[in-house]
Protein backbone atom coordinates (compact mmCIF):
# COMPACT_ATOMS: atom_id res chain seq x y z
CA UNK A 1 0.00 0.00 0.00
CA UNK A 2 1.21 2.97 -0.60
CA UNK A 3 2.62 5.96 1.87
CA UNK A 4 1.86 9.16 -0.37
CA UNK A 5 -0.77 11.51 1.20
CA UNK A 6 -4.19 11.35 -0.92
CA UNK A 7 -5.73 13.95 -2.70
CA UNK A 8 -6.87 15.38 0.90
CA UNK A 9 -3.48 15.65 2.17
CA UNK A 10 -3.81 12.16 4.86
CA UNK A 11 -1.45 10.14 4.69
CA UNK A 12 -2.92 6.13 5.46
CA UNK A 13 -2.34 6.20 9.24
CA UNK A 14 -3.85 9.85 9.38
CA UNK A 15 -6.63 8.55 7.29
CA UNK A 16 -10.39 9.30 9.30
CA UNK A 17 -12.37 6.31 10.57
CA UNK A 18 -15.33 5.36 8.43
CA UNK A 19 -18.25 5.36 9.14
CA UNK A 20 -18.70 8.66 11.28
CA UNK A 21 -21.24 9.66 13.35
CA UNK A 22 -23.80 12.37 12.36
CA UNK A 23 -24.31 15.70 13.82
CA UNK A 24 -26.13 15.62 16.95
CA UNK A 25 -29.61 16.69 16.53
CA UNK A 26 -29.34 15.94 12.67
CA UNK A 27 -30.38 12.83 12.45
CA UNK A 28 -31.45 12.89 8.62
CA UNK A 29 -28.13 14.56 7.16
CA UNK A 30 -24.67 12.35 6.44
CA UNK A 31 -21.98 12.86 8.83
CA UNK A 32 -20.67 16.43 9.08
CA UNK A 33 -17.03 15.08 8.96
CA UNK A 34 -18.21 12.74 5.33
CA UNK A 35 -19.15 16.68 4.49
CA UNK A 36 -15.97 17.93 4.47
CA UNK A 37 -13.99 15.26 2.89
CA UNK A 38 -16.63 15.21 -0.16
CA UNK A 39 -15.32 19.54 -0.12
CA UNK A 40 -11.46 19.11 0.22
CA UNK A 41 -11.34 15.99 -2.63
CA UNK A 42 -12.98 14.11 -4.87
CA UNK A 43 -10.70 10.50 -3.65
CA UNK A 44 -9.42 10.42 -0.21
CA UNK A 45 -8.48 7.54 2.25
CA UNK A 46 -11.02 6.25 5.10
CA UNK A 47 -9.83 3.93 7.80
CA UNK A 48 -12.31 0.85 8.62
CA UNK A 49 -12.99 -1.21 11.56
CA UNK A 50 -9.78 -3.52 10.43
CA UNK A 51 -7.35 -0.73 10.20
CA UNK A 52 -7.29 -1.17 6.35
CA UNK A 53 -7.39 2.23 4.15
CA UNK A 54 -9.65 2.02 1.43
CA UNK A 55 -10.52 4.94 -1.21
CA UNK A 56 -13.56 6.92 -0.51
CA UNK A 57 -15.24 8.10 -3.71
CA UNK A 58 -17.46 11.64 -2.85
CA UNK A 59 -18.97 12.64 -6.11
CA UNK A 60 -21.81 11.47 -7.79
CA UNK A 61 -20.41 11.34 -10.91
CA UNK A 62 -17.31 9.87 -10.11
CA UNK A 63 -19.28 7.07 -7.57
CA UNK A 64 -21.33 6.53 -10.81
CA UNK A 65 -18.07 5.90 -12.93
CA UNK A 66 -17.07 3.31 -10.53
CA UNK A 67 -20.38 1.23 -10.17
CA UNK A 68 -19.85 1.33 -13.65
CA UNK A 69 -16.28 0.52 -14.50
CA UNK A 70 -15.14 -3.00 -15.15
CA UNK A 71 -12.08 -3.10 -13.62
CA UNK A 72 -13.81 -3.19 -10.24
CA UNK A 73 -15.34 -6.09 -8.36
CA UNK A 74 -18.67 -6.79 -6.19
CA UNK A 75 -17.31 -9.84 -5.15
CA UNK A 76 -17.13 -9.68 -1.39
CA UNK A 77 -15.12 -13.22 -1.18
CA UNK A 78 -11.92 -10.98 -2.73
CA UNK A 79 -9.29 -10.88 -0.06
CA UNK A 80 -9.04 -6.99 0.22
CA UNK A 81 -12.67 -6.87 -0.41
CA UNK A 82 -13.31 -3.52 1.61
CA UNK A 83 -15.82 -5.50 4.39
CA UNK A 84 -18.41 -3.43 6.80
CA UNK A 85 -17.88 -5.69 9.95
CA UNK A 86 -15.85 -8.50 11.22
CA UNK A 87 -17.11 -12.63 10.62
CA UNK A 88 -16.92 -14.45 8.16
CA UNK A 89 -16.78 -13.63 4.43
CA UNK A 90 -18.94 -14.52 2.17
CA UNK A 91 -21.35 -13.70 -0.84
CA UNK A 92 -24.79 -12.39 -0.12
CA UNK A 93 -26.30 -14.59 -2.82
CA UNK A 94 -25.76 -12.33 -6.18
CA UNK A 95 -24.71 -9.18 -5.55
CA UNK A 96 -21.78 -10.34 -3.72
CA UNK A 97 -20.58 -11.70 -7.07
CA UNK A 98 -19.09 -10.44 -10.60
CA UNK A 99 -20.35 -11.14 -13.69
CA UNK A 100 -21.32 -13.89 -15.39
CA UNK A 101 -22.62 -15.92 -12.60
CA UNK A 102 -24.17 -12.45 -10.81
CA UNK A 103 -25.89 -11.90 -13.97
CA UNK A 104 -26.95 -15.49 -14.26
CA UNK A 105 -28.22 -15.89 -10.90
CA UNK A 106 -29.85 -12.38 -11.08
CA UNK A 107 -31.84 -13.61 -14.68
CA UNK A 108 -33.91 -15.90 -12.47
CA UNK A 109 -35.39 -13.42 -10.01
CA UNK A 110 -35.21 -11.01 -12.38
CA UNK A 111 -38.73 -10.89 -14.31
CA UNK A 112 -40.43 -10.84 -11.11
CA UNK A 113 -39.48 -7.14 -9.89
CA UNK A 114 -39.91 -5.89 -13.68
CA UNK A 115 -41.66 -3.07 -13.74
CA UNK A 116 -44.93 -4.11 -15.56
CA UNK A 117 -45.12 -6.86 -13.11
CA UNK A 118 -44.56 -5.33 -9.73
CA UNK A 119 -47.40 -2.61 -11.39
CA UNK A 120 -49.78 -5.91 -11.33
CA UNK A 121 -49.03 -6.50 -7.59
CA UNK A 122 -50.51 -2.40 -6.81
CA UNK A 123 -54.41 -3.81 -6.49
CA UNK A 124 -52.45 -6.33 -3.53
CA UNK A 125 -50.16 -3.85 -1.87
CA UNK A 126 -52.75 -1.29 -1.82
CA UNK A 127 -54.93 -3.94 0.21
CA UNK A 128 -52.05 -4.59 2.86
CA UNK A 129 -51.56 -0.89 3.16
CA UNK A 130 -54.94 0.16 3.91
CA UNK A 131 -56.02 -3.05 6.07
CA UNK A 132 -52.40 -2.01 7.97
CA UNK A 133 -53.82 1.98 8.66
CA UNK A 134 -57.25 -0.05 9.17
CA UNK A 135 -55.67 -1.99 12.27
CA UNK A 136 -53.22 1.03 13.37
CA UNK A 137 -56.43 3.07 14.15
CA UNK A 138 -58.22 0.42 15.63
CA UNK A 139 -55.56 -0.10 17.73
CA UNK A 140 -54.14 1.60 21.08
CA UNK A 141 -53.17 5.46 20.77
CA UNK A 142 -50.48 6.62 20.56
CA UNK A 143 -48.89 3.70 18.92
CA UNK A 144 -45.76 3.07 17.68
CA UNK A 145 -45.60 3.22 13.99
CA UNK A 146 -42.76 0.79 13.22
CA UNK A 147 -44.15 -2.00 15.06
CA UNK A 148 -48.10 -1.05 13.88
CA UNK A 149 -47.33 -0.37 10.27
CA UNK A 150 -43.80 0.01 8.88
CA UNK A 151 -42.70 -3.39 9.00
CA UNK A 152 -45.87 -5.51 8.84
CA UNK A 153 -46.38 -3.55 5.36
CA UNK A 154 -43.31 -5.06 3.39
CA UNK A 155 -43.30 -8.15 5.47
CA UNK A 156 -46.55 -9.01 4.16
CA UNK A 157 -45.52 -8.17 0.84
CA UNK A 158 -42.51 -9.74 0.36
CA UNK A 159 -43.97 -12.91 2.05
CA UNK A 160 -46.92 -13.37 -0.39
CA UNK A 161 -43.96 -12.74 -2.57
CA UNK A 162 -42.15 -15.47 -1.60
CA UNK A 163 -45.10 -17.69 0.05
CA UNK A 164 -43.22 -17.24 3.11
CA UNK A 165 -45.71 -17.71 6.24
CA UNK A 166 -46.42 -14.16 7.87
CA UNK A 167 -47.17 -15.92 10.93
CA UNK A 168 -43.59 -16.57 10.99
CA UNK A 169 -42.21 -12.78 11.08
CA UNK A 170 -41.36 -12.58 14.54
CA UNK A 171 -38.48 -14.91 13.78
CA UNK A 172 -37.54 -13.67 10.32
CA UNK A 173 -37.25 -9.87 11.45
CA UNK A 174 -35.53 -10.78 14.86
CA UNK A 175 -33.23 -12.93 12.68
CA UNK A 176 -32.17 -10.20 10.50
CA UNK A 177 -31.72 -7.40 12.56
CA UNK A 178 -29.34 -9.53 14.42
CA UNK A 179 -27.47 -9.90 10.50
CA UNK A 180 -27.58 -5.90 10.13
CA UNK A 181 -26.50 -4.78 13.75
CA UNK A 182 -23.13 -3.37 13.62
CA UNK A 183 -22.53 -4.34 17.28
CA UNK A 184 -23.95 -7.96 16.48
CA UNK A 185 -20.68 -10.54 17.45
CA UNK A 186 -19.55 -12.20 14.64
CA UNK A 187 -20.78 -15.39 16.25
CA UNK A 188 -24.01 -14.07 16.24
CA UNK A 189 -24.68 -12.74 13.02
CA UNK A 190 -23.42 -16.20 11.36
CA UNK A 191 -25.87 -17.57 14.10
CA UNK A 192 -28.58 -15.81 12.47
CA UNK A 193 -27.47 -16.49 8.98
CA UNK A 194 -27.62 -19.87 9.32
CA UNK A 195 -31.16 -20.19 11.60
CA UNK A 196 -32.68 -18.16 8.64
CA UNK A 197 -30.77 -19.76 5.99
CA UNK A 198 -31.97 -23.42 7.80
CA UNK A 199 -35.39 -21.71 7.80
CA UNK A 200 -35.89 -20.81 3.95
CA UNK A 201 -34.09 -24.35 3.35
CA UNK A 202 -36.58 -26.23 4.67
CA UNK A 203 -39.53 -23.98 2.52
CA UNK A 204 -37.57 -24.32 -1.13
CA UNK A 205 -37.54 -27.90 -0.20
CA UNK A 206 -41.15 -27.65 0.51
CA UNK A 207 -41.60 -26.11 -2.76
CA UNK A 208 -40.08 -28.84 -4.64
CA UNK A 209 -42.48 -31.10 -3.34
CA UNK A 210 -45.08 -29.17 -3.84
CA UNK A 211 -44.88 -25.99 -5.69
CA UNK A 212 -47.10 -23.31 -6.42
CA UNK A 213 -47.17 -19.92 -7.72
CA UNK A 214 -44.88 -18.03 -5.73
CA UNK A 215 -41.04 -17.08 -6.36
CA UNK A 216 -39.85 -19.98 -4.22
CA UNK A 217 -41.42 -22.13 -6.32
CA UNK A 218 -39.87 -20.47 -9.34
CA UNK A 219 -36.37 -21.14 -7.99
CA UNK A 220 -37.03 -24.55 -7.37
CA UNK A 221 -38.15 -24.87 -11.12
CA UNK A 222 -34.66 -24.19 -11.52
CA UNK A 223 -32.80 -26.37 -8.82
CA UNK A 224 -35.01 -29.39 -10.81
CA UNK A 225 -33.54 -28.26 -14.17
CA UNK A 226 -29.90 -28.33 -12.60
CA UNK A 227 -29.54 -24.38 -13.13
CA UNK A 228 -29.59 -24.03 -9.78
CA UNK A 229 -28.34 -25.75 -6.12
CA UNK A 230 -30.56 -25.57 -3.02
CA UNK A 231 -27.92 -23.82 -1.03
CA UNK A 232 -27.71 -21.02 -4.17
CA UNK A 233 -31.68 -20.90 -3.77
CA UNK A 234 -31.73 -20.44 -0.08
CA UNK A 235 -29.48 -17.66 -0.31
CA UNK A 236 -31.26 -15.74 -2.60
CA UNK A 237 -34.57 -16.23 -0.17
CA UNK A 238 -32.76 -15.08 2.60
CA UNK A 239 -31.16 -12.01 0.67
CA UNK A 240 -34.90 -11.41 -0.78
CA UNK A 241 -36.61 -12.00 2.64
CA UNK A 242 -34.28 -9.32 4.60
CA UNK A 243 -33.79 -6.72 1.05
CA UNK A 244 -37.60 -6.77 1.38
CA UNK A 245 -39.05 -5.80 4.47
CA UNK A 246 -35.43 -3.86 6.47
CA UNK A 247 -35.31 -1.26 3.69
CA UNK A 248 -38.89 -0.47 2.94
CA UNK A 249 -39.86 -0.77 6.45
CA UNK A 250 -36.54 1.76 7.21
CA UNK A 251 -37.85 4.17 4.72
CA UNK A 252 -41.65 4.09 5.88
CA UNK A 253 -40.77 5.25 9.56
CA UNK A 254 -37.55 7.07 8.39
CA UNK A 255 -39.51 9.47 5.90
CA UNK A 256 -42.60 9.73 8.49
CA UNK A 257 -40.59 11.14 11.03
CA UNK A 258 -38.92 13.60 8.15
CA UNK A 259 -42.78 14.66 6.80
CA UNK A 260 -43.53 15.27 10.39
CA UNK A 261 -40.71 17.57 10.84
CA UNK A 262 -41.45 19.27 7.52
CA UNK A 263 -44.90 20.23 8.33
CA UNK A 264 -45.09 22.34 4.72
CA UNK A 265 -43.94 18.71 2.55
CA UNK A 266 -46.26 16.61 4.58
CA UNK A 267 -49.08 19.03 3.77
CA UNK A 268 -48.14 19.46 -0.18
CA UNK A 269 -48.25 15.10 -0.40
CA UNK A 270 -51.24 14.82 1.51
CA UNK A 271 -53.65 17.34 -0.21
CA UNK A 272 -52.56 16.52 -3.17
CA UNK A 273 -54.44 14.75 -5.81
CA UNK A 274 -51.47 14.69 -8.40
CA UNK A 275 -49.78 11.14 -8.74
CA UNK A 276 -46.95 13.08 -10.41
CA UNK A 277 -46.21 14.75 -7.03
CA UNK A 278 -46.24 10.76 -4.49
CA UNK A 279 -44.04 9.98 -7.54
CA UNK A 280 -41.55 12.84 -6.93
CA UNK A 281 -42.58 12.41 -3.44
CA UNK A 282 -40.90 9.22 -3.37
CA UNK A 283 -37.63 10.06 -5.21
CA UNK A 284 -37.22 12.95 -3.01
CA UNK A 285 -37.39 10.78 -0.04
CA UNK A 286 -34.90 8.00 -1.41
CA UNK A 287 -32.84 11.28 -1.90
CA UNK A 288 -32.63 12.74 1.18
CA UNK A 289 -32.57 10.08 3.60
CA UNK A 290 -30.14 7.40 2.69
CA UNK A 291 -30.78 4.20 4.84
CA UNK A 292 -27.46 2.74 3.98
CA UNK A 293 -24.44 3.59 6.63
CA UNK A 294 -21.86 2.29 4.88
CA UNK A 295 -21.88 3.10 1.28
CA UNK A 296 -21.55 0.76 -1.32
CA UNK A 297 -17.99 -1.31 -1.58
CA UNK A 298 -15.85 -2.77 -4.44
CA UNK A 299 -11.96 -3.88 -4.74
CA UNK A 300 -10.11 -2.51 -7.82
CA UNK A 301 -9.23 -5.63 -10.47
CA UNK A 302 -6.25 -3.82 -11.96
CA UNK A 303 -4.41 -0.45 -11.58
CA UNK A 304 -6.52 2.68 -12.86
CA UNK A 305 -7.47 5.79 -11.80
CA UNK A 306 -10.65 6.95 -10.20
CA UNK A 307 -11.11 10.90 -10.60
CA UNK A 308 -7.52 11.39 -11.56
CA UNK A 309 -6.48 9.58 -8.30
CA UNK A 310 -4.43 6.54 -9.03
CA UNK A 311 -5.77 3.53 -7.41
CA UNK A 312 -4.01 0.39 -7.09
CA UNK A 313 -5.25 -3.42 -7.97
CA UNK A 314 -6.36 -5.16 -4.62
CA UNK A 315 -7.18 -1.69 -3.48
CA UNK A 316 -10.79 -1.07 -1.73
CA UNK A 317 -13.10 1.48 -2.85
CA UNK A 318 -16.21 2.84 -0.49
CA UNK A 319 -18.98 4.56 -2.32
CA UNK A 320 -20.74 6.17 0.55
CA UNK A 321 -24.42 7.07 -2.03
CA UNK A 322 -25.45 9.68 1.31
CA UNK A 323 -23.01 12.18 0.15
CA UNK A 324 -22.97 11.51 -3.04
CA UNK A 325 -27.15 12.39 -3.30
CA UNK A 326 -26.45 15.59 -1.23
CA UNK A 327 -23.73 16.47 -3.91
CA UNK A 328 -24.22 20.17 -5.18
CA UNK A 329 -23.12 19.83 -8.68
CA UNK A 330 -25.90 17.61 -9.28
CA UNK A 331 -28.66 18.57 -6.96
CA UNK A 332 -29.76 22.12 -6.16
CA UNK A 333 -29.79 22.84 -2.92
CA UNK A 334 -28.80 19.40 -1.73
CA UNK A 335 -29.86 19.71 1.77
CA UNK A 336 -33.54 21.39 1.32
CA UNK A 337 -36.16 19.13 1.26
CA UNK A 338 -38.52 19.58 -2.06
CA UNK A 339 -41.01 16.60 -2.83
CA UNK A 340 -41.41 19.47 -6.11
CA UNK A 341 -37.87 18.68 -7.67
CA UNK A 342 -36.86 15.94 -9.90
CA UNK A 343 -34.45 13.62 -7.97
CA UNK A 344 -34.54 10.52 -9.79
CA UNK A 345 -31.36 10.49 -11.03
CA UNK A 346 -30.19 10.07 -7.35
CA UNK A 347 -27.92 6.72 -6.07
CA UNK A 348 -30.00 5.29 -3.34
CA UNK A 349 -30.48 1.69 -5.38
CA UNK A 350 -26.64 2.16 -6.57
CA UNK A 351 -25.58 2.21 -10.60
CA UNK A 352 -24.83 -0.01 -13.21
CA UNK A 353 -25.12 -3.70 -12.99
CA UNK A 354 -25.69 -3.58 -9.32
CA UNK A 355 -28.22 -1.54 -9.00
CA UNK A 356 -31.33 -2.89 -6.51
CA UNK A 357 -33.06 -5.53 -8.03
CA UNK A 358 -35.94 -4.35 -6.03
CA UNK A 359 -36.40 -0.92 -6.89
CA UNK A 360 -39.60 -1.03 -8.52
CA UNK A 361 -41.60 -2.73 -5.66
CA UNK A 362 -39.84 -0.28 -3.09
CA UNK A 363 -40.86 2.26 -5.20
CA UNK A 364 -44.70 0.84 -5.57
CA UNK A 365 -44.86 0.36 -1.55
CA UNK A 366 -43.56 4.35 -0.81
CA UNK A 367 -45.77 5.64 -3.04
CA UNK A 368 -48.99 3.18 -1.71
CA UNK A 369 -47.90 4.53 1.58
CA UNK A 370 -47.42 8.27 0.78
CA UNK A 371 -50.57 8.57 -0.45
CA UNK A 372 -52.80 6.52 1.88
CA UNK A 373 -51.37 6.84 5.13
CA UNK A 374 -51.69 10.68 5.65
CA UNK A 375 -54.48 10.98 3.94
CA UNK A 376 -56.14 8.72 6.63
CA UNK A 377 -54.31 10.07 9.54
CA UNK A 378 -54.54 13.55 8.49
CA UNK A 379 -53.62 14.68 12.07
CA UNK A 380 -50.73 12.02 12.57
CA UNK A 381 -48.28 13.66 15.02
CA UNK A 382 -45.29 12.62 17.30
CA UNK A 383 -46.54 11.45 20.39
CA UNK A 384 -42.79 11.79 22.42
CA UNK A 385 -39.99 14.64 22.22
CA UNK A 386 -38.35 14.35 18.74
CA UNK A 387 -34.88 14.48 20.28
CA UNK A 388 -36.07 11.22 22.29
CA UNK A 389 -36.81 9.39 19.18
CA UNK A 390 -34.11 6.40 19.11
CA UNK A 391 -32.45 6.83 15.55
CA UNK A 392 -30.51 3.45 14.86
CA UNK A 393 -27.01 4.98 14.20
CA UNK A 394 -25.69 1.21 15.38
CA UNK A 395 -27.17 -0.37 12.03
CA UNK A 396 -25.90 -1.57 8.90
CA UNK A 397 -29.19 0.23 7.80
CA UNK A 398 -30.26 3.19 9.30
CA UNK A 399 -33.38 3.87 10.06
CA UNK A 400 -35.34 4.27 13.65
CA UNK A 401 -36.14 2.01 16.13
CA UNK A 402 -39.08 3.36 17.13
CA UNK A 403 -41.47 6.19 16.22
CA UNK A 404 -44.38 7.19 18.97
CA UNK A 405 -47.51 8.55 16.91
CA UNK A 406 -50.81 9.76 17.80
CA UNK A 407 -53.57 10.97 15.64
Amino acid sequence: MTSTTDPAGHSPAEAPDYPMPRAEGCPFDPPPALRDLQEQARVTRVKLWDGSTPWLVTRHADQRAVLTDPRVSANMTHPTYPRQAAGPGGTLSFIGMDDPEHARLRRMVGPVFMVKRVEEMRPMVQRIVDEAIDDLLAGPNPADLVEAFALPVPSLVICKLLDVPYGDHDFFQANSKTMINRNSTPDERMAASGRLAEYLGRLVAEKLEKPGDDLLSRLGEKIKAGELTIRQATEMAVLLLIAGHETTANMIALSTALLLRNPDQLALLRDSDDPKLAHSAVEEMLRYLNITHGGRRRVALEDMEVAGCPVKAGEGLVLPNDIANRDPEVFTEPDRLDITRSARHHVAFGFGVHQCLGQPLARLELEIVYRSLYRRVPNLALATDFEKVPFKHDGFVYGVYELPVTW
